[in-house]
């Protein structure tokens, strides 16, 4: 099978989507090798080294270079056909115009609805935005993919889909995760990142909707002195945790990291007492995976997707209780019993989501879809 990517996110996006696309391309490549991989990227970058079974198409003209996001919703439809797919994949919500009048099947995966559950962390042009496209790559698609049934829902919800069109698809961290660090490669990695013997995790971007404030509102209440590190891309919402940290006296207790490479974040899980993490609200929340998946235990929230991701084994918080996100870790940090038996549990849980079980989920969907052209 000939299979087509919308694939912007694997080179331009470090992170979240950027990892999906890629891990999702990996994967395919690894399980099945027979399928030729396609990969419609508006831009090339060192983000991603392509598999023997993929290539990537890019826009040829200086106009087309120019505007990548014209070549990309609009332009990409016409090389389809040129280029014998078979089946198209929209990674991260986005079908090209177009594509439903090529007779070419298509699937579209959707993470999350966020803009619409919480319009106020958006721009209003951004949602509107989003809104045009999603709705319309959702519509558009022969078949969608949600990242979990919390996202399944909000489609039904939102959209009006009828769910028989919607298959959940959990997805893969990166394989790495699933490995063990050298003590010589942690103490590489304390050395560089000044990271203390004991230290707390929260991985995300500092942003209001995961909640780190929450964090240190928890660890002030209860006393806990540990350091917690909290990494991921900052926005204007750090200002908020740098003044509460500033007030409280946390100052000497609080991390904050970026730009950490895959095998890199790989040894801070691995190091790590806990992996807090509070949210709001996650279309799946990779972090838990990841975490569980390299022996870290995860102190998580009880609501959305989050439960769908850590399963058995994580430990579930109310994100907006201070004290019981405090208790959590004061439990795990006291408890070795416990903390031994849920990093079991959570390594268990991550196994449902190897990339082995995930690429077969994938293959089912396509050759469903394949079949209704």
């Amino acid at each position: 099978m000939i299979i087509g990517f919308e694939a912007k996110r694997v080179f331009q996006n470090s992170s979240g989507l950027g990892n999906y696309s890629r891990n999702t391309i990996s994967l395919l490549a690894r399980h099945y090798p027979d399928n030729r991989l396609k990969l419609f990227a508006p831009k090339l970058t060192n983000l991603y080294q392509l598999p023997d079974s993929a290539e990537i198409i890019l826009p040829e003209t200086f106009l087309s270079k120019y505007f990548g996001s014209y070549w990309r919703l609009y332009q990409t439809t016409q090389l389809l056909k040129c280029h014998q797919i078979d089946l198209f994949h929209g990674l991260s919500h986005v079908l090209p115009f177009g594509i439903e009048k090529t007779g070419i099947p298509s699937v579209v995966t959707v993470h999350d609805l966020i803009f619409l559950r919480f319009p106020q962390f958006y721009k209003k042009v951004d949602r509107e935005l989003y809104q045009a496209i999603y709705r319309s790559s959702c519509n558009r698609a022969t078949k969608i993919i949600a990242i979990s049934h919390q996202t399944k829902d909000d489609i039904v919800r939102f959209y009006g889909i009828d769910p028989d069109k919607i298959v959940v698809v959990y997805q893969s961290c990166h394989l790495s995760f699933y490995g063990k660090v050298t003590d010589t490669q942690k103490s590489a990695v304390r050395l560089k990142f000044g990271l203390p013997e004991s230290f707390l995790l929260c991985v995300g971007t500092i942003e209001k909707r995961k909640n780190q404030l929450g964090i240190l509102k928890a660890l002030a209440k209860v006393k806990c002195t540990t350091t917690i590190v909290l990494l991921g891309r900052a926005t204007d919402y750090k200002e908020e945790l740098d003044l509460f940290i500033r007030e409280s006296g946390l100052n000497e207790h609080v991390i904050f990291l970026h730009n950490s490479s895959t095998d890199e974040l790989q040894a801070i899980y691995q190091m790590a007492e806990a992996m807090v993490y509070p949210s709001y609200f996650e279309g799946f929340g990779l972090p838990v995976l990841e975490a569980q998946a390299s022996g870290c235990p995860v102190i998580t929230s009880n609501i959305s997707s989050l439960p769908e991701a850590g399963g058995d084994g994580a430990l579930y918080v109310d994100p907006e209780n201070d004290s019981e996100i405090g208790e959590a870790v004061l439990k795990i940090l006291s408890d070795k019993k416990f903390k031994a038996e849920l990093i079991h549990k959570g390594i268990k849980n991550a196994a449902r989501f190897s990339d082995k079980v995930v690429a077969a989920n994938l293959m089912e969907v396509y050759r469903k879809v394949a079949k209704m052209r």
